[in-house]
């Protein structure tokens, strides 16, 4: 039974676990492959977790000239290949969500590969084990079923893009590949 990314962007309370357990996830080499975002700093402390959110047609692998970025048979879109990068950056830029980074020194492309070595063998991600504040969950597809219906979400409030919402509402998001939720943004 496929499980996915599941955020609930309201619980989120900017401790930042997930970022440290990414950084100890295999592979990573201790660093980062997902960000925690102050919404509006200046005026109040809502902070939002994002990571890839492993597009069904991703961006970044679509404009990888020598193919180095590959999915995974489970969905997830992987970090471009060591031995294919050729450090272009265009999946850097391809990426509508900002989440490639490049590094100048290994002249590579990283991002979250959804912790492979985990998820492959249906073990949550680091980041959806350690979140204290249940943000970030794994979860069956009926699980997500049972979720929306406790929100009580409609197909019309669907967004696609979560930094720029304004006023006190819930939505839902069912952004491309495998990140689903909701939130209460204020």
């Amino acid at each position: 039974m496929q499980k996915r990314l599941y955020l609930e962007l309201e619980n989120c309370i900017g401790c930042r676990s997930c970022l440290a357990a990414c950084t100890q996830c295999g592979g990573h080499e201790e660093r980062n492959r997902n960000y925690v975002y102050d919404v509006n700093p200046l005026a109040n402390r809502q902070t939002m977790p994002l990571m890839c959110l492993h597009c069904v047609n991703p961006a970044c692998a679509r404009s990888c000239p020598a193919q180095a970025i590959q999915i995974h048979e489970t969905g997830a879109v992987l970090s471009a290949l060591v031995e294919k990068c050729i450090g272009c950056q265009n999946c850097t830029i391809a990426c509508p969500y900002g989440i490639p980074k490049f590094d100048a020194e290994q002249n590579l492309m990283y991002k979250c590969d959804l912790c492979i070595d985990r998820t492959k063998d249906n073990i949550p991600p680091m980041c959806a084990s350690v979140c204290p504040s249940n943000t970030i969950q794994w979860l069956t597809d009926g699980e997500i079923e049972n979720k929306n219906k406790q929100f009580n979400l409609d197909n019309e409030k669907w967004v696609t893009s979560l930094p720029y919402l304004e006023g006190e509402t819930h939505v839902k998001v069912n952004l491309p590949g495998i990140l689903q939720g909701t939130t209460k943004l204020y």
